[in-house]
């Protein structure tokens, strides 16, 4: 098949079959990532490489990569931003063109107005260890005009993992038959082989680079040969740093076609009775349209919310179905929703978070701030 006869939109049948399972299907480290999508979707190895080749050419996929727990290897926090209107989008702007550390860059705006709804900017942020986060949001508050900000780090994780091909058509309510597992939030130290071997196996694929033998120019380019390139993976894939390997497709922005993956990213709140956070968590992570959810607290501000959770689709009236049958849950389960609300995110970026300590350091240094996050 000539390459620009190569379907390239996410509702092609083989394409949908391969992205069902290439999204998030692929948990820790794999030695064949490419073999394991071709052999979980049933599609031919040839046929699985020509076609992510040709989407992420094509922009429908944004990018494929080795995705790590770094919640495990930085420290991190969900940031609320409040930033004057006028100076909104270019805060927007350099969070997302001109800080590394920053990842996911959202502006979003409530249906019922509440004192949250002030906080208007979104974003997630990695700082690694030894370096402070409170000294990174305040320089980029100088950078920005922002007059305010919350560091809203998980203290728990109950879902993870963006599959949105496989989320769709999914019915309000559904979920799986067991509670969603809890995973802890801990920072595991490295020594230089293993960020060597971690910055390597991170960086996000070209085209070029997808072939059966994914990880030889890796290894290489850590210095390393192949055995110990994979040793040294698997050993950080016990340790639960490891997340998954994925193919990346745009939450909201239209691809090259002028396809929509989702239309609408709807943050959930709810508040819940110190005490049953991770009880509710397990409910909120089992139902199957979350990609996200974890126990961080909101504070005052925020009243309270101590649960939150990501769901993504096409129709804004399912996902508010969606979350009245999550709601409609946790009242059977026993567990009283004091305070819940819904951030709706408008414009989006999405890029991984640098973490490595090297970078930070240069980074300090080219902007001057390497005084204000030493090591403690």
């Amino acid at each position: 098949m000539k390459l620009a006869d190569v379907p390239i939109s996410t509702t092609d049948p083989i394409n949908a079959k391969i992205l069902a399972t290439s999204e998030d299907r692929l948990q820790g480290f794999q030695r064949d990532p490419l073999g394991e999508i071709a052999r979980q979707s049933g599609v031919e190895l040839a046929v699985v490489i020509e076609r992510i080749q040709a989407m992420l050419r094509a922009g429908t996929i944004r990018r494929v990569r080795q995705t790590l727990l770094a919640t495990n290897l930085a420290q991190g926090a969900l940031v609320a931003w409040q930033v004057p209107e006028g100076k909104l989008e270019a805060a927007f702007d350099y969070m997302f063109q001109r800080d590394p550390f920053s990842g996911h860059v959202v502006i979003r705006t409530t249906d019922t107005a509440t004192a949250g709804s002030k906080y208007r900017l979104w974003t997630t942020l990695k700082v690694p260890q030894s370096f402070l986060m409170t000294a990174h949001c305040e320089f980029l508050c100088r950078q920005t005009g922002a007059t305010r900000f919350i560091l809203l780090p998980a203290k728990k994780l109950f879902a993870l993992g963006v599959g949105h091909v496989r989320r769709r058509g999914l019915e309000p309510g559904s979920r799986a038959d067991v509670l969603a597992e809890v995973t802890d939030v801990a920072v595991t130290e490295l020594n230089d082989l293993e960020w060597r071997v971690l910055v390597a196996l991170k960086r996000e694929f070209t085209p070029e680079e997808l072939g059966s033998d994914i990880w030889v120019a890796r290894a290489k380019e850590a210095g390393v040969a192949l055995e110990q390139f994979l040793q040294v993976a698997a050993g950080l894939n016990q340790r639960k740093i490891i997340g998954r390997f994925s193919t990346f497709l745009e939450h909201v922005k239209p691809v090259a076609n002028g396809e929509q993956v989702t239309r609408y990213n709807a943050l959930f709140h709810w508040a819940v009775p110190p005490g049953r956070e991770i009880d509710a968590g397990r409910e909120v992570g089992r139902h199957h349209i979350m990609t996200h959810a974890y126990w961080r607290e909101g504070g005052p501000e925020f009243h309270n919310v101590n649960i939150m959770g990501v769901a993504h689709g096409t129709d804004k009236q399912l996902l508010l179905a969606h979350k009245s049958a999550i709601d409609g849950h946790l009242k059977e389960a026993g567990i009283e929703v004091a305070y819940t609300n819904v951030f709706w995110g408008g414009r989006s970026e999405i890029k991984p978070s640098e973490i490595s300590p090297f970078a930070y350091r240069e980074w300090c240094q080219s902007v001057g701030l390497e005084s204000e996050s030493a090591k403690k």
